[in-house]
């Protein structure tokens, strides 16, 4: 079960609770609600707790969503998991967008610019801006489960395929991939360089089995570059002939296996860049940081009989996960990133030229647009209750977006503040 977090009177976390526990203190007016999102319970009176019990924040990383789980490393048990969004290709959109606008303003008749470079040096660390947003969503709540219950580590999947190991098994010693990991690396690798389809007629949501591009008999070896997916009919079919051969009618198909084949692991190589500097970034918190690879995380998820889900995968990083994970009546929370709103000064058209002015006020009658809000509405066209995030205008009449879509119109007099903007979404 879901556990509330608890804070006494000092703003110091105490150990979660059970849901029942917390509206028992609510209603007994023994505790008030401190935080809603993470929901957060802070008491009216000093009471004598028990021994606090430490807790491990696990991370699993992931390109658009990461994993969030809290641990009890001693009972095994799953106290809080979400799901966080990232919003990082809406960055890359936008900022496409804008160069693309920069770009055809300079191109037309206008006076020559001189080329800027010397005074654009990316200092050591750099990351795209896309990628360093998923970095300070993550380190925001680890910040903030910190500051809600007492954490005293931290796991992270560091790397998503051991790449060094998969191309050479010695690098580090051949325990390492014949112990009870062997294997899992190069399974997760092929099933997410060739899509879980099989490479030769792309049948999907079917098992499929490693297969030698080069057969063993005929020179090929167990490199990664030498192996794909196929189905059980396609390996059989194609046996040990050589792919050329097995292939011959169909040349589009075979230059595009053979390219994938040869497709090098700087794409691995490009999201393992991020998590590094998310490693770097966590173990500035002075926490210790434990790391683990996406074979071992599939491999403690595979014998604890859990489905395949991110916040399932971040209870699994690492070798500390207890033997017996304690799953049952977890309530999943889906956060997705949203940011800060903009600072521009006026919408442009699609030449980039201005089109309407922005209001430089954020807040509109007690609100601003990002604050989710409870709007209980008595009369009109919308009698109803609606929760969500408010965009405000100046009028006063405001959007809300809920779990069922966009509501239109409604009044600031009938909103009332559930919690201030922070740059994200929730859902349960």
């Amino acid at each position: 079960m879901s556990k509330v977090f608890v804070l006494d009177t000092n703003r110091q976390p105490l150990n979660p609770i059970h849901p029942g526990r917390a509206r028992m203190l609510l209603s007994q007016g023994k505790a008030a609600v401190f935080r809603q999102y993470p929901f957060t319970l802070i008491l009216k009176q000093e009471v004598t707790s028990p021994k606090v019990e430490p807790l491990r924040i696990k991370i699993d990383p992931g390109a658009k969503t990461t994993g969030l789980a809290l641990v009890n490393d001693s009972t095994g048990a799953v106290i809080w998991a979400a799901e966080l969004q990232h919003r990082g290709f809406q960055i890359r959109d936008a900022l496409t967008s804008r160069r693309q606008l920069r770009r055809s303003r300079r191109n037309r008749k206008t006076r020559y610019r001189k080329p800027r470079f010397l005074n654009r040096t990316r200092p050591k660390g750099w990351l795209p801006p896309s990628l360093s947003s998923r970095v300070a969503n993550i380190l925001t709540w680890v910040k903030r489960l910190s500051s809600v219950c007492r954490v005293t580590a931290i796991s992270q999947e560091l790397v998503r395929f051991d790449t060094q190991q998969m191309e050479d098994s010695d690098i580090s010693g051949v325990g390492y991939q014949q112990g009870t990991l062997a294997g899992y690396e190069m399974r997760e690798f092929l099933l997410e360089k060739w899509g879980r389809t099989c490479a030769y007629c792309g049948a999907k949501d079917t098992p499929v089995e490693i297969e030698h591009i080069q057969p063993r008999s005929k020179g090929g070896s167990n490199r990664v570059s030498n192996l794909c997916l196929a189905c059980t009919p396609c390996n059989q079919k194609k046996g040990n002939q050589d792919i050329k051969d097995f292939l011959k009618g169909k040349p589009d198909l075979l230059k595009r296996i053979l390219a994938q084949a040869k497709k090098p692991l700087a794409d691995t190589a490009a999201v393992n860049a991020t998590r590094w500097n998310l490693y770097e970034n966590l173990k500035k918190t002075g926490l210790p940081v434990e790391v683990g690879t996406g074979g071992r995380t599939k491999y403690n998820r595979t014998i604890r009989g859990l489905e395949k889900t991110h916040y399932w995968d971040a209870a699994c990083v690492g070798s500390s996960t207890p033997e017996r994970l304690i799953t049952s009546g977890v309530k999943l929370k889906l956060i997705a990133a949203k940011g800060h709103g903009t600072r521009q000064q006026c919408r442009t058209d699609k030449f980039g030229f201005p089109a309407r002015y922005c209001s430089r006020t954020k807040f509109h009658k007690g609100f601003q647009t990002g604050d989710i809000v409870k709007a209980v509405v008595t009369s009109g066209k919308k009698i109803g209750t609606y929760v969500g995030r408010v965009a405000t205008r100046a009028t006063g009449s405001f959007n809300i977006s809920t779990h069922n879509g966009l509501v239109q119109g409604i009044s600031h007099k009938y909103c009332a503040h559930v919690h201030k903007k922070d740059g994200y979404s929730y859902a349960n």
